[in-house]
């Protein structure tokens, strides 16, 4: 079970301050998930680390700072970095969104061994091309080896489009060579929404699925499953004439990206094929010192886990212009006797409308607030917490 957040501020930054308790022989990766805003960064960080730690809501740049995840399992650490979804210059300022908001993603993938790159399949009017600025950020790193990882497949109804839209995204290429669509295409009418990995070259006997989409081999019956990706490195995109770095002029007319070394299909909501993609990442740690002791999941202090997954239940129960002007302040963070956490926030707001708003009626909207995030706080803590929201006009 992944351990719980310190929820004393002093504790956690001890802990961040621990020395690694590492093994002999650690291991270690550092993995950057990139992807346009709402692909489902958040929510598929969450169920790689078995706890809730990163706000997740509906609306558009929940995520707005650096946070990391830290999954450490046996001999091996990951490091997820959630970085914000990638934006423009415009569209930061319509959300009143930091500077950091556009500068952090590429921060990430400066220091990261791998790059996952989430695409939303449920939704049509992006799902067949990549954002220009996912690709920028992966031409400016060329060097560094990227999955592509379909997201809420559950969703789509039409399976059959999950070849179309991998098609597209990959150029028709994975790890070098071409995707071989034909085997695949066998199966996806019947394939069902709960296993969308079963679009796959595997033979029945490999117990292992790997990514769904088979890459051509000497054998056909090898398909694409896990044993095989260990060698992958240096396979990648055929180190002779790895990707070249693009500049924007290349990318003018580009929609996908042909250098993925693996493509992955999943339903991050529900979980279903996380652990495919968690074993697969585990696989491809090299030796390297732990970053982190292993009782941390996160770098966030408690105050910044909880002051995020408040504003998440913000965005998510009110119009669009209400929550980026809300301002927290935690007035109490103290500890019961019994170990329970007492939490009291007041939430600032610029107008009379909004505080009505955020209220609702008969004190609805606020109580709904205050229990869905006290409940994720006792998910993230592993305690009891007693959250108790005030709303005011600053």
């Amino acid at each position: 079970h992944p351990p719980p957040v310190a929820t004393d501020k002093e504790e956690q930054k001890r802990l961040l301050e621990n020395r690694p308790d590492q093994p002999q022989n650690p291991k270690v990766l550092r993995i950057a998930i990139i992807g346009a805003p709402n692909a489902g960064k958040s929510t598929l960080s969450n169920q790689l680390l078995g706890r809730k730690v990163f706000p997740v809501s509906k609306k558009v740049h929940t995520t707005r700072c650096k946070a990391r995840g830290v999954i450490t399992h046996q001999d091996t650490q990951l490091i997820i970095l959630d970085t914000p979804g990638l934006t423009n210059p415009l569209k930061a300022k319509r959300h009143n969104l930091d500077e950091t908001m556009l500068t952090d993603p590429w921060d990430s993938m400066k220091h990261a061994d791998l790059v996952l790159v989430l695409v939303d399949v449920s939704d049509h009017w992006t799902r067949n091309s990549l954002s220009k600025e996912v690709l920028k950020c992966l031409s400016q790193f060329p060097h560094i080896p990227s999955v592509l990882v379909l997201n809420k497949v559950d969703i789509l109804k039409k399976k059959f489009l999950l070849l179309e839209i991998a098609t597209d995204l990959t150029e028709g290429i994975v790890n070098g060579k071409k995707l071989k669509v034909k085997s695949a295409l066998q199966q996806d009418s019947s394939s069902s929404a709960k296993s969308p990995l079963h679009i796959t070259q595997a033979s029945p006997e490999s117990k292992v699925p790997g990514s769904p989409f088979g890459q051509e081999r000497n054998q056909a019956q090898e398909g694409s499953d896990l044993d095989k990706s260990s060698d992958v490195g240096g396979a990648g995109t055929g180190e002779a004439q790895g990707p070249k770095h693009h500049g924007p002029e290349d990318l003018k007319d580009t929609k996908g990206w042909p250098h993925f070394q693996e493509i992955f299909m999943l339903a991050a909501l529900r979980g279903e094929e996380v652990d495919t993609l968690k074993r697969y990442l585990l696989m491809r740690a090299k030796p390297g010192p732990w970053e982190f002791h292993s009782d941390v999941l996160t770098n966030q202090s408690p105050q910044e886990i909880c002051d995020n997954i408040i504003r998440e239940k913000i965005l998510e129960y009110l119009p669009l212009e209400v929550p980026y002007g809300v301002t927290q302040v935690t007035e109490i963070w103290e500890e019961g006797e019994c170990g329970e956490l007492l939490i009291v926030q007041s939430l600032l707001v610029p107008r009379e409308s909004h505080k009505r708003m955020l209220i609702g009626r008969g004190g609805k909207v606020i109580s709904r607030i205050a229990r869905e995030a006290g409940q994720d706080l006792m998910n993230a803590f592993l305690c009891d917490v007693h959250l108790k929201l005030k709303v005011e006009v600053k």
